[in-house]
């Protein structure tokens, strides 16, 4: 038996020290955690007169527990009415293979749509209209790698010019200069005309490829001794709104005393009598909700589009300076009155 004991005390040995290397391997995993994935978001703002819309997504995002520097990153560019940088970034994009792009509103949504065909990198728009442009498949069901928050394109341009002929009765003329290159803008019209017919207004509709055939256009106008618009809405595309167009619009409202129905926040705020619109910041809000679903394995295509709260900006100020009284209706109405 003296000759097996070390042979037993040997085998005990071997097993203590499986046991232990065993248990040590379990605490260091129980210890350990794999690091949370850093997630590489992409945000193309089309238009910088809605930027509030990408202050709103970020906001939500840290809400949702997305914090900037440590579980995400964000790689923003702001390019107005450029087709071409608007491409070289969504490509850019899509060369960093980032996680997820954010783009508003409707013409860069449709960049970046064509932009990822092929690709596995889902895209939430906002302030995207879809009818008429096929950015979506419908509401419910998307469809490919695209969900978002849209703009309800052509109730919204309807409205306004309800909300405008409310406040402007006597408006027989109202002036709509639209790019015809913008895709959103054929749907809206085509909802607008019959509306316009119905109230026995003539729709002044001006097509341009331009910010200076818009320009050309008023000063032509300007000079005759008829400028033949009574009242101006705004349409929803990316001239007449831009930072070099609306300008133009709002310096010529102004001179000519003409009402007019903007279709973004700054133009209620600059010049215009009022705007309806999609509330921007929740806009932002309602993508990064998508956009949180997306990140934790829900496939883009598959989360219905989300609507947001249209807002009436009335500036009470510039009524005031027309000379136009308020409907009681439309001052309950707004949401913000600007005096």
């Amino acid at each position: 038996m003296g000759r097996n004991w070390p042979l037993r005390q040997t085998g005990q040995g071997l097993v203590l020290f499986f046991v232990l290397l065993t248990a040590i391997s379990v605490f260091s995993g129980c210890g350990s955690q794999a690091a949370p994935p850093t997630y590489r978001v992409g945000i193309l703002d089309g238009f910088t007169p809605f930027s509030a819309i990408a202050d709103g997504f970020k906001a939500k995002m840290t809400e949702l527990g997305y914090v900037e520097g440590q579980n995400i990153i964000y790689d923003l560019h702001q390019v107005d009415v450029d087709l071409a940088v608007q491409q070289r970034v969504l490509s850019q994009f899509v060369a960093d293979q980032v996680d997820l792009i954010f783009v508003f509103p409707t013409g860069p949504a449709l960049t970046a749509k064509a932009a990822t065909r092929g690709t596995d990198i889902p895209v939430v728009f906002a302030m995207g209209s879809f009818e008429g442009t096929g950015l979506i498949e419908n509401v419910r069901q998307p469809g490919g790698n695209i969900t978002g928050v849209r703009t309800p394109g052509p109730e919204v341009v309807v409205k306004r010019f309800e909300l405008l002929c409310e406040l402007v009765p006597q408006a027989k003329r109202i002036y709509a200069t639209y790019n015809i290159s913008y895709q959103a803008n054929q749907p809206a019209l085509e909802a607008l005309r019959p509306a316009a017919s119905a109230l026995a207004v003539t729709l002044v509709e001006v097509p341009v490829t331009r910010v200076e055939d818009i320009q050309a256009d008023l000063q032509a106008r300007a000079a005759s001794g008829d400028i033949g618009m009574d009242a101006i809405l705004i349409m929803p595309d990316d001239l007449s709104q831009s930072p070099t167009g609306w300008p133009l619009i709002s310096r010529f409202a102004q001179k000519h005393k003409l009402a007019v129905s903007g279709g973004a926040l700054y133009e209620a705020e600059t010049g215009a009598t009022f705007s309806y619109i999609p509330d921007y910041v929740e806009s932002g809000k309602l993508a990064a909700v998508l956009a949180d679903k997306i990140l934790r394995g829900t496939p883009a295509g598959d989360i219905p589009v989300a609507t947001p709260v249209e807002t009436l900006w009335l500036n009470y100020r510039k009524t005031q300076e027309l000379g136009l009284t308020v409907p009681e209706e439309l001052l309950n109405l707004a949401t913000e009155i600007i005096r």
